[in-house]
């Protein structure tokens, strides 16, 4: 298989045809972003304050390649607190222009400015006063003239040794509305919290959401002994409840915890086992948390101090239940 070589100044070549290509094209795409950056204006942070005090809903819209791009736009401005959606512009013309208000923004991408699809909608937005911000590498296109706002994501080559295919130019618009959402999660103050508020199925959602009293064991599932209970019926409670340990209770309070490695201890330590209770083999002053706390303050407090379980403990610092590092693993904490 035969490549063509494609230069650039900044890019270096290596060896391997292939890579050498492949480098030229990162190279002309990073140097379009670099423009791209050199190139904001008053215009972005007009587009920014639009955006912000949008009522409505910020709809993202595109044909062909750049309507890919507007999806993503779409979906991260969503992610990162601004809420949106896209509307794909031949649907819209068909119906799914209802779904557009007057206080919604719409941003219109269209790297050439004149898709006619686009285009065919963009007046009745304007009839209905519905704001619209254009990301255009044409400043002097059908759609930059209609538009409230203009963003202006002209590249000098595309990565396309032909010149044709959308390369450059969809990589610049990515990158522009990555640059506005996260202008946007700035000026709002968006935090971490936020963000799992939206992601409650991802990683970071889960450990920012999830409560230890969401994942603990309690009531019957709670094992329980006292001091004086025998070594014989604390293996039994530790066996039956299957959670390797047991809670020694004392009046109402937590007094220790007997665990399968304390059990293991005793074997080993070959004392007379059969007069035992729980009191002489237990680990006094356990390792607990608040039921209230977060179940990733749990893991990190477990893997501190080497231990697979605490103890829960409600406001009153009364024993109500207990957590594993079993049920981090399920919750997918770790």
């Amino acid at each position: 298989m035969r490549y063509t070589t494609l230069m650039t100044d900044k890019a270096k070549t290596h060896s391997d045809p292939v890579i050498a290509y492949a480098q030229q094209v990162l190279a002309i795409e990073a140097n379009a972003l670099l423009e791209i950056s050199e190139h904001l204006d008053e215009s972005f942070s007009r587009a920014c304050d639009l955006m912000l005090t949008c009522k409505g809903r910020l709809v993202v819209s595109g044909i062909g390649k750049s309507g890919h791009i507007a999806r993503k736009i779409s979906s991260t401005l969503s992610s990162t607190g601004s809420p949106s959606f896209f509307v794909h512009p031949a649907e819209a013309s068909h119906g799914d222009l209802g779904m557009v208000t007057s206080e919604d923004v719409v941003i219109a991408i269209s790297y050439s400015g004149e898709s006619a699809e686009l285009n065919l909608i963009v007046p009745t937005l304007k009839r209905e006063n519905t704001k619209l911000i254009a990301i255009t590498g044409n400043k002097n296109s059908t759609l930059s003239h209609l538009a409230d706002i203009t963003l202006e994501c002209r590249v000098s080559h595309e990565a396309c040794p032909l010149g044709l295919a959308p390369t450059s130019s969809t990589t610049a618009t990515l990158a522009l509305g990555d640059a506005l959402a996260i202008a946007l999660l700035r000026a709002k103050g968006f935090t971490e919290q936020d963000f799992a508020k939206s992601h409650p199925g991802g990683s970071l959602g889960r450990k920012l959401l999830t409560r230890v009293s969401d994942i603990m064991h309690r009531g019957d599932e709670f094992p329980q002994v006292g001091r004086d209970t025998s070594i014989q019926n604390t293996i039994m409670e530790i066996t039956s409840k299957k959670l390797g340990m047991t809670s020694v209770m004392s009046g109402g309070k937590l007094v220790g915890i007997v665990t399968d490695g304390d059990l293991r201890r005793v074997f080993q330590s070959k004392r007379l086992m059969e007069n035992l209770v729980a009191e002489e083999i237990m680990t006094s002053q356990p390792k607990t948390i608040n039921e209230n706390a977060l179940a990733d303050e749990a893991l990190q407090i477990m893997e501190k101090n080497s231990v697979n379980q605490l103890l829960v403990m409600d406001e009153s610092k009364t024993p109500i239940g207990v957590l594993g590092m079993h049920d981090l693993l399920k919750a997918k904490i770790l």
